[in-house]
This record gives C-alpha cells, sequence and structure tokens, in this order.
C-alpha cells in the first residue's frame, strides 16, 4: 500500500506542477499608449483637410498653383500611411512617413501621375512651426528660401 500511497502523491504533485504552470502562461495582451506627439498628430493632422496657405520655391511665390487644392494625410501607423491631393478636381494618391519626433515628413504623391504642382510638394520637409491650424515647413538639410505653408480647414 505503501508505494501505491506514493504513486498517488507522486501523480497529484505533477498535476499540480502542471496547472500552475499552464496558468501563469497565459498571454496577456498589451495595451499600447500612444505618445503625446502621436495623439497630438493622431488628433490635428490626421484624416483632416489641408489647403496651401503660402509656398515660395526659392524666393518665388508660388502658392497661386494650389487655389482650391487640398491635402490629406491617413493612418497606416503612427509615423506613414497614405496620402491624397485634390488638384483641379483630380484626385492624387500617395503616400506620407515622418520620424518619431515628427521633425520630419516625407511626401510622395505619384498616382497616377505627378502633376508639375506636386513636384514642388513631393519632398522630405522638415516642422519650423506646428501652430495649427498651420504647419510651416522648409526642406529638410537645406537652407534655401523655400517654405510651404499648409492650413487646416
Amino acid at each position: 500500500m505503501p508505494s501505491t500511497l506514493t504513486t498517488l502523491k507522486s501523480i497529484i504533485a505533477i498535476a499540480a506542477i502542471v496547472t500552475i504552470s499552464f496558468s501563469s502562461c497565459k498571454k496577456t495582451q498589451e495595451v499600447y499608449v500612444a505618445t503625446v506627439f502621436e495623439q497630438y498628430f493622431e488628433q490635428n493632422i490626421l484624416n483632416k483637410p489641408f489647403k496651401v496657405n503660402y509656398a515660395k520655391d526659392r524666393g518665388n511665390d508660388i502658392s497661386s498653383q494650389y487655389i482650391g487644392d487640398t491635402f490629406m494625410l491617413f493612418k497606416n501607423t503612427y509615423y506613414d500611411g497614405p496620402m491624397t491631393a485634390k488638384i483641379n478636381g483630380l484626385t492624387y494618391t500617395g503616400t506620407w512617413s515622418s520620424n518619431s519626433d515628427y521633425g520630419k515628413l516625407v511626401i510622395s504623391i505619384t498616382q497616377p501621375t505627378t502633376p508639375a504642382a506636386l513636384i514642388f510638394i513631393n519632398r522630405d520637409w522638415r516642422f519650423t512651426e506646428k501652430a495649427l491650424p498651420i504647419m510651416k515647413l522648409a526642406p529638410w538639410g537645406s537652407t534655401d528660401s523655400t517654405s510651404l505653408f499648409m492650413e487646416r480647414l
């Protein structure tokens, strides 16, 4: 009888160890909490229409090329996504991306073609000011007198 009792105790002990092991392996799903920058960008820029308020290309005011045009950035992640431009009644699509501190904004609108007005817009920009409703941008890595101001509608 002692061997049966020892075997029974061993089985109970193994069952307890297995139960405890599996219960402690439950995976908890982590909830991602957006940073202040991500929240600000999502709430104030993504899915919002913008128009060109002012555009200067190497000292020349080219703002009149963008009258009536609108631009929208959509979210894929907090740092990239699709983008649309409505120019002269036609919709063009492309992408946008940013770095983790939202100091840089890369715009690339190329579908179905790239009209002349978008050649100026398609580039790597740096934010010089984010005082919404106006975003002020300048070319990334350049000090020339080119700038783009986009106003949220």
